[in-house]
């Protein structure tokens, strides 16, 4: 793996995401690398390099972010750095099969494209995916409630949706803290709801 190309893409997600507060930043990106990188042990015949920076780029095309078309910051990045237009492709292929809205119910077919989609769906649940939720819920100007429903719609869904063994060993300890923390929210906002005294 070559850690110049790493480091620029490092940089570039840094850049490119500089004014972002909703979740879909730097640090969400890194974490989704650093999730792939963990999972990949478990796979030496995978391709490092395109799993590094497939979950490093992930997001620099978000149809919510961005207005881009053909994976065009991905591509124009990866060109940028000399990686070669088959490389290219491969990685456009992985990243445009992570998003949910997009993929529900489908695997991807390469051990690459299978392990980035997973990195990036753990850090969706969890501690992170709470917050996450919150954070994007804010910036959207959606009320508790709605933010809520989206556990429902999605994120209690994915501990059954991974791909590979690791993740989903890891995503059934984030899922427990979910179902706990849910618990604890229903508890506290049912609390005093008691009817008053007539």
């Amino acid at each position: 793996m070559n850690p110049q190309i790493i480091e620029a893409a490092k940089q570039y997600i840094h850049m490119i995401f500089k004014d972002n507060s909703d979740g879909h930043d730097a640090d969400h990106s890194l974490r989704v690398y650093r999730n792939a990188l963990e999972i990949a042990k478990g796979y030496p015949e995978c391709n490092g390099r395109v799993v590094a920076l497939a979950s490093l780029l992930h997001d620099v095309d978000d149809h919510k972010l961005f207005h881009t078309e053909g994976n065009g910051n991905a591509v124009r990045f990866l060109k940028e750095q000399g990686v070669a237009d088959d490389e290219i492709a491969l990685i456009c292929e992985i990243i445009n099969g992570v998003s949910f809205s997009k993929n529900k119910g489908v695997r991807p077919e390469s051990i690459e494209g299978k392990i980035v989609q997973d990195a990036d769906r753990l850090d969706a649940i969890g501690a992170i995916g709470i917050a996450r939720t919150f954070a994007y819920g804010g910036r959207a100007g959606r009320p508790l409630e709605s933010s809520l429903q989206h556990f429902e719609d999605k994120l209690l869904l994915l501990k059954d949706m991974m791909n590979t063994k690791e993740a989903k060993e890891m995503a059934q300890i984030r899922h427990s803290y979910m179902e706990g923390y849910l618990d604890e929210f229903r508890k506290e906002t049912e609390a005093g709801l008691e009817q008053d005294p007539e």
